[in-house]
């Protein structure tokens, strides 16, 4: 079907004033569809326009009291003519469930056979559960009248009361049509209240005892969040009630429905955790909050500007978290973890600027990546060290208050920055925002006699995108107890360094200490020698970016993986902060081992690995997150089956830890990787957790095996069976592909190349989007897969997720066939 362009949209927009709509639906007439009536009213200034739905079956449409012909609809719209200066339109139809976590999913937990719904309008699923002008610009207040099963509590936008069998809910403020939401069903509910705002948790039954573990916690920091946001902004959270509700199968990590948040329910831990991962949910619950302002209260006009709500919320979500909660180390993870990403993201071939024209709704949701997220935050993070935090909230104040429960673009933005900063900002926002990949600083230290006699900056750009920017910065100068940081601006191909020359020369220079600026960074010779003895003596939020740099280098052909490995298992040890732990272990393994080791190497590099886990396990103090995290790493790096098995009995855990559901699982899968976990062993522990986390592990395991049954029938229902919900898809093609079964599953290679394109007709964008990018064989690391990945691209009628998916992992497989050699 046609995805919505920017001149339609426009178009469109110039026409109408949306004053109203009104929704009724009926949850009770079966389990596939739902009936939905939606009454919209609206002013015109011409006449014809249409609107959007997507119906099972469409029954009838008035517009002002008079019949439309429905046998015009056509390509998921309704064309409206005859319009009048205000109108009243009736459009009443039967809608599909949906199971791909768009529109209003329905899900059956197998726990316990309770039904859950949830709506996700996010980016255009709106009109697969009522009929609108589906685009950001056409705001309207929502009520909705809700028939609901005996004992379901339904949530929306607003407050909803139950009267006389129906579910009514309070009209919203003016709302884009991607985040009106509905929940409904048996959930299981936790409230309290802050600063006179109503606060509400919501979760499944069968997860309802972990939810109330951590409610406090969960309320602790959503109380500090809103207090942080209301002392920056100096702007009330504009809307009533704030509930969270974690939803079954969800899409997103979050979604910022105003009123009514929701999140996918793996946050809810059922086993043990680290901080880290209780610092990234308390990140999410920021940045979702942080929307409220920044993309709820001021929306953007059209998807072009998608990228300015995703960066300042992930700006404002990790300095909010940093600084009002407990979990300090937010920049930390985000450096190690969200830039890492960033980095490579903006390095491959689908790379585009931050900020760019997004010619229809389906493409901007091509752009929802790294690039709009990381890349975004840490150019925002820059710019607040050009401008100032002064300059800035005062330029997002003057924003709010200007285009309250409207919309504006990022000329808006700019201008409101301009003016609180008193600099004009349209020559940086044209290198940092309409450009796009990533420049590299490299440090030229010359030092006679131990003394500093030359320094400079030198920095580079790629030659497919030869831009050079400015950037204010720092120069860390480390020795083993001292250290200094010197503030610098860097702009053009070679930043001269006056201020350091006639220093004792240090043992190591750090490019960007404080990780203010958006660019790799090099080291020279000597501080590249001296990097062991300095890297513990670093801030945790310099050892990120060390880390993340070694990561780079390795992708750019300038680090060995075996090299990367050497550094990992000899110094990873002397690493305190658990979430920097945590990625590193996980990049080590997934990115860097499985990737870029040829297959001689591979098992050579996981026994170093394994040596050194198994020694920090042996020091780290017990039940600790460091043991936790370091425990988790060596389960995936072991090839010892008795440990494992033994492990998974309950024998040998290391000491203060324990084999909780979710570790049982990680074992599993390792044991089914290794070809030691049976079909019936799988089939018992899937019946002892009925879980839908524990169904979905079942599944991940199934499609691990390595037999030709195993791989067949994974194959065969990611090919043909359009009934699977996402997670299915998602789990089965995530066991998919394993380094150690490439002789298996080498048949396959080319089946992926042929078949997917056909396949993906059976999955809906944002399920498509990623199956394609986890079903890419990309460790048949080799000229073969290359070649069949651009007879595959050579065709123009090839999906844009799977294009996309397709560009993106074959630059990775492409990097680690030229750093194999």
């Amino acid at each position: 079907m046609p995805s919505l362009t920017r001149t339609e949209a426009a178009e469109r927009a110039a026409l109408l004033t949306v004053r109203a709509t009104d929704v009724a639906l009926d949850l009770t007439t079966g389990d596939t569809e739902f009936h939905s009536v939606t009454t919209i009213r609206f002013s015109s200034t011409g006449p014809s326009t249409f609107v959007d739905i997507k119906p099972a079956t469409l029954h009838s449409a008035t517009l002002n009291g008079v019949a439309l012909d429905v046998a015009a609809f056509e390509d998921e719209r309704l064309p409206l003519t005859g319009l009048a200066a205000e109108n009243e339109l009736v459009v009443v139809a039967d809608m599909l469930y949906s199971h791909e976590g768009e529109g209003l999913h329905r899900f059956v937990d197998p726990a316990d056979g309770r039904v859950y719904l949830y709506a996700h309008s996010f980016m255009d699923a709106a009109p697969r559960w009522f009929a609108c002008f589906d685009q950001p610009d056409l705001k309207s207040p929502y009520t909705f009248t809700v028939k609901a099963p005996e004992g379901w509590t339904v949530l929306g936008n607003e407050a909803a009361t139950l009267v006389d069998g129906l579910w009514r809910l309070e009209e919203t403020k003016p709302l884009s049509t991607y985040f009106v939401t509905l929940i409904a069903g048996p959930y299981h509910a936790v409230r309290s209240e802050h600063d006179g705002i109503p606060l509400g948790l919501y979760c499944r039954q069968s997860l309802a005892e972990f939810l109330d573990a951590d409610a406090e916690e969960l309320f602790t920091v959503t109380g500090e969040c809103f207090d942080e946001f209301h002392r920056l902004f100096e702007v009330r959270y504009p809307f009533g009630k704030y509930d969270q509700v974690f939803c079954p199968e969800f899409n997103a990590g979050a979604m910022e429905n105003p009123g009514c948040v929701t999140f996918r329910d793996q946050v809810i831990f059922r086993g043990a955790v680290t901080d880290s991962e209780r610092g990234m949910r308390a990140m999410t619950v920021a940045h979702e909050m942080a929307h409220m302002w920044f993309g709820d209260l001021v929306t953007m006009r059209w998807w072009d500007d998608l990228w300015l709500n995703e960066s300042f919320a992930d700006y404002l979500g990790h300095r909010v978290t940093a600084d009002a909660t407990r979990f300090t180390e937010s920049w930390t993870a985000f450096a190690v973890r969200d830039k890492t990403f960033g980095y490579a993201a903006d390095q491959r071939p689908s790379t585009h600027p931050i900020s760019g024209k997004v010619p229809d709704a389906a493409s901007g949701l091509l752009n929802f990546d790294a690039i709009s997220y990381a890349k975004g935050a840490s150019v925002l993070r820059q710019l607040v060290a050009r401008i100032g935090d002064d300059a800035l909230l005062a330029g997002l104040r003057e924003h709010f208050a200007r285009h309250a429960y409207g919309n504006a673009e990022l000329k808006d933005f700019l201008a409101a920055l301009s003016e609180s900063s008193g600099r004009d900002l349209s020559d940086w926002a044209k290198v940092w925002l309409t450009e796009a990949n990533v420049n590299t600083l490299h440090p030229e230290i010359t030092v006679t006699d131990g003394v500093i006699t030359a320094a400079a900056i030198r920095q580079t750009a790629a030659d497919t995108h030869p831009v050079l920017r400015p950037h204010t910065l720092g120069v860390g100068l480390y020795d083993e107890d001292t250290f200094d940081v010197v503030r610098v601006e860097v702009d053009g191909a070679l930043t001269e360094l006056p201020q350091l020359v006639g220093r004792p020369a240090p043992k190591v220079v750090l490019l960007n200490d404080g990780d203010l600026t958006y660019a790799k960074v090099r080291f020279d010779d000597r501080s590249l020698a001296a990097l062991p003895e300095v890297l513990p003596k670093l801030s945790s939020l310099n050892r990120a970016m060390v880390w993340g740099a070694l990561f780079q280098a390795v992708r750019d052909g300038g680090l060995s993986a075996v090299g990367y490995a050497d550094v990992v298992a000899g110094a990873v040890a002397a690493e305190s902060e658990v979430t920097t732990l945590t990625v590193l272990i996980r990049v080590a393994r997934t990115h860097v081992v499985d990737v870029f080791c040829t297959p001689d190497e591979r098992p050579g590099v996981l026994a170093q690995l394994a040596g050194a886990y198994r020694s920090m396990l042996a020091d780290a103090e017990p039940a600790s997150g460091r043991a936790l995290a370091v425990f988790r790493g060596l389960i995936d790096v072991s090839v010892d089956v008795p440990q494992l098995r033994g492990w998974l009995d309950g024998d040998g855990v290391p000491a203060g830890l324990t084999v909780d559901v979710e570790r049982a699982w990680q074992i599993r899968l390792r044991l089914a990787v290794l070809g030691s976990l049976t079909g019936a062993e799988l089939d018992v522990a899937a019946a002892a957790d009925p879980s839908a986390h524990g169904q979905a592990s079942a599944d991940m395991c199934r499609s691990a095996r390595p037999t030709p049954e195993a791989k067949a029938g994974a194959w065969e229902a990611l090919m043909t069976d359009g009934g699977l919900s996402n997670y299915t898809v998602w789990s089965l093609a995530e066991g998919f592909w394993q380094p150690e079964q490439q002789e298996l599953t080498a048949p396959y290679v080319e089946r992926f190349f042929t078949e997917l394109p056909v396949a993906g007709k059976l999955r809906s964008f944002q399920v498509l989007e990623r199956l394609a990018n986890l079903l890419y064989p990309r460790y048949a690391v080799a000229a073969e897969t290359l070649r069949l990945t651009a007879d595959l691209l050579a065709g123009d009628d090839l999906a844009p997720p799977v294009r996309r998916a397709v560009v993106d992992r074959s630059d990775d497989l492409r990097r680690a066939l030229e750093a194999r050699g």
